[in-house]
């Protein structure tokens, strides 16, 4: 009998043992047969059959989120691994990983967009696509050349919800500064409405989501703050909020590199 045909003795595992192992082995899977059922229908349509064009819109719409579905269920892994101290030491390039970060954010927000951007022949057309829509990148330091060392997907995860939550906020414009020497530093910045005193001292608890009566449409279930600090901390960094109401927001993290 091999490892994996063994039997686990869930009486010998405690809730979060359970709930980790219920992620990886029971949501995984099927979400992945569905994402590649669901691409299959949209891209294959000579074994099939052609979708008219409001079939195509309805599959596109699910496929989205599935991927959305997909990257929640990633994302609290990664943070279970975290909490565990598992880290995958590797090298990356953060510029490269902040790109992906605003396109996995933007094909689920604006998906129009991330399809200019893809097109994109150069850094100078990302730039200008970017800066239309009122987005705003700037590298400097040491990792603007070399790469960085630590857990890529969860470097990701912490840019990824970074940028997703100063879209939703934000009103006309956002930024994202990456810099540092030695130990990585983050920057999001966004326009929007400000956090209250009373906010700032909850918006990392869990299941905390802050309620403005003017931006009721402004999707999320509270989970993002709350997974990039628990994350941070992991990492033995550290997360600063700056917020004026009326001004706008920013996040600032420091993460040092994995020894």
């Amino acid at each position: 009998m091999t490892d994996r045909e063994k039997p686990v003795d869930v009486r010998g595992m405690d809730e979060k043992g359970r709930l980790f192992d219920l992620l990886i082995h029971d949501l995984t899977g099927p979400l992945s047969i569905i994402s590649t059922s669901t691409s299959n229908l949209l891209h294959r349509a000579e074994r099939y059959g052609p979708l008219t064009d409001q079939q195509k819109r309805i599959v596109e719409r699910i496929l989205r989120n599935i991927h959305k579905a997909q990257t929640l269920l990633q994302e609290m892994i990664e943070i279970f691994r975290s909490e565990e101290g598992l880290f995958q030491k590797e090298y990356f390039s953060v510029e490269k990983v902040l790109k992906e970060s605003l396109l996995d954010v933007l094909e689920i927000g604006a998906p129009n967009v991330a399809e200019k951007l893809s097109h994109a022949k150069n850094e100078e057309e990302i730039q200008q696509c970017l800066k239309l829509h009122g987005i705003f990148l700037e590298m400097s330091g040491e990792y603007c050349k070399s790469p960085f060392c630590h857990d890529q997907k969860k470097v990701q995860q912490i840019l990824r919800n970074l940028v997703s939550n100063a879209l939703k906020y934000r009103r006309e414009r956002m930024a994202v500064s990456i810099g540092g020497d030695s130990d990585l530093l983050i920057s999001v910045e966004d326009d929007g409405r400000g956090i209250p005193l009373a906010g700032q001292e909850v918006i990392f608890d869990r299941f905390v989501r802050l309620k403005d009566k003017k931006r009721a449409d402004v999707p999320g279930l509270g989970l993002g703050l709350t997974g990039v600090k628990t994350l941070v901390e992991a990492m033995r960094g550290e997360i600063i909020l700056k917020s004026r109401e009326g001004i706008g927001t920013c996040f600032t993290v420091r993460i040092p590199p994995l020894q």
